[in-house]
Order: structure tokens, then sequence, then C-alpha cells
């Protein structure tokens, strides 16, 4: 690999993975940022999943460490941040890739309760970290902070609170990269399309039914590029640009990763 992120320490919220066939963004970015020269601190809430994700980042040379923690807890986001300063004096880059989708639903349908639990993990997840980061990157007066958000924002879709939640994470983020410009940090989005992950694959199939197969088949035909969903790799070498020093005049961006779908908006 070419060190794109040579000497940089990088905190992956969300690095650990629902169980599936295929990767997902997270572990796929927490790889491939220990590949390109980053020490990566994995975090989730199920340990197990983000030491696996460790166990992979060694066996393929890099080098990482696992924190179990939930990013909705800011106590939990105080200690991960405190132990990553502890251990390596600076962070560089926050990558937050939190998100859950279970129990929404119309609006005419939606439960109170699915709506509070899906905004409070979608976007706590995500301004959480970044509270307790801003500081340790403001004294670097340097950081890059990326957010995962999701098409729905922009585009139509029937469960609304995930939307919702989404294009909250939009704004947030866009507020982040004025707010913290002066300090040299930056604050970018990415939204990604039809993902062939277990998260949405593995997730949807057990919420609706419908036949992993078959599913895969209907979001393929959704997509305008080539007919066939993304993977967790088209995400992770997003955020590897993001992340990386070539990006150093980026901020403020929602950056879609979805194959054309949202260049339908409009």
């Amino acid at each position: 690999m070419s060190e794109r992120l040579a000497g940089k320490i990088a905190i992956v919220v969300g690095a650990g993975q629902t169980p599936g066939d295929t990767i997902g963004n997270g572990r796929a970015t927490a790889i491939l940022f220990a590949r390109e020269g980053a020490t990566v601190v994995c975090v989730d809430r199920r340990g197990d999943s983000a030491e696996e994700t460790v166990r992979m980042i060694a066996d393929d040379g890099g080098t990482a460490i696992s924190i179990a923690a939930d990013a909705t807890d800011e106590p939990a986001c105080r200690e991960l941040v405190a132990e990553a300063v502890r251990r390596y004096q600076r962070i560089d880059i926050l990558h937050n890739n939190v998100g859950i989708g279970a129990g929404d639903d119309s609006a005419s349908r939606i439960d109170p309760d699915s709506w509070d639990r899906i905004m409070a993990v979608n976007l706590k997840s995500a301004v959480l970290p970044c509270k307790v980061t801003l500081p340790v990157m403001r004294e670097q007066r340097a950081g890059s902070i990326i957010n995962i958000s999701s098409v729905a924002a922009v585009c139509s879709t029937p469960t609304i609170a995930y939307k919702a939640s989404k294009a909250a994470l939009n704004a947030y983020t866009q507020s982040l990269a004025i707010g913290n410009a002066k300090y040299g940090i930056r604050a970018n989005v990415i939204m990604p399309g039809l993902m062939n992950t277990p998260m949405a694959i593995e997730g949807i199939s057990s919420q609706t039914g419908i036949d992993k197969g078959k599913l895969g088949e209907m979001r393929d035909a959704m997509v305008p590029l080539g007919g066939k969903m993304g993977t967790a790799w088209d995400v992770a070498y997003a955020a590897l640009f993001l992340a990386s020093d070539e990006a150093r005049f980026v901020t403020g961006v929602a950056l879609p990763v979805d194959g054309g779908q949202s260049a339908r908006v409009g």
C-alpha cells in the first residue's frame, strides 16, 4: 500500500460488525486505515467483534487495539479517548460508523419508542465521540472527522426515522466543520447508497423475511451504475481519502458513495 496514513492515530467507532456473508463498513475502514499505515483504535459495544477486527488487522501486518464501548454513553466515550491519548498522545482521525434502522416505519405507522431509539443511536453515536475528541484535536490544531450518514438523507425512503436521523447527521457535520475549521480540524460526511453489507442484507432479510439472494437482486436493480450494489470497501476508500492529507482542503462535504442513486434527486 502507499502509506497514505503513515504515523496517524485513528479511532474507528463501530469497527465491529453484524455477522454475515460480507464485510461491514466499519471493519473494512479499520482494515484499510491500518493497511495505509495508521494505528487503529477499534471501538465497538461488542468487544469480541472489535477484537476480531484487530486480529484481522494483525494478520494483515497492521497495528490496532480494541476497546469495548457504547458510543451513545458519554463517560464511555471519554474513557476511550483518554485511553487513546494515554497510549498514543494524539488522535488524528475520528471515524464514526454506528447506525441502526430496525423498527423503523412509515410516517403513519412509526412507533414512538422506535423513533426515539433510532434517532438517539444514530446521532449520539457521532455527537458524543466528537464532543470528547474535539478538545484533543483543537489542542493539536489538526484532525479529520468522518461521519457515516446515508443517501437516505437526501433520497426518498418509506422509513422516516432512519432518514431523519441521517439528514440530521449531515446538518450536524456541516456545523462541526464550520465551527472547528479555525482549529485546523476537518469534518466530512459520507453517504453510502445501497451496499452489500451484513447490516443491510442480513438485517433487512431477517426483518422482512425476504430471501437474501432475492433481496440482493432487488437492490442491485435499483443502482444506476452497473446495476450492482457497492461494498464496504467503496465506503472505506472514500473514508481513506477524507482521512488523508490529500483532502487537507476538504471540509463540510457530504460525499455520496452510491453508484449514482442520489443523482436522480431533482
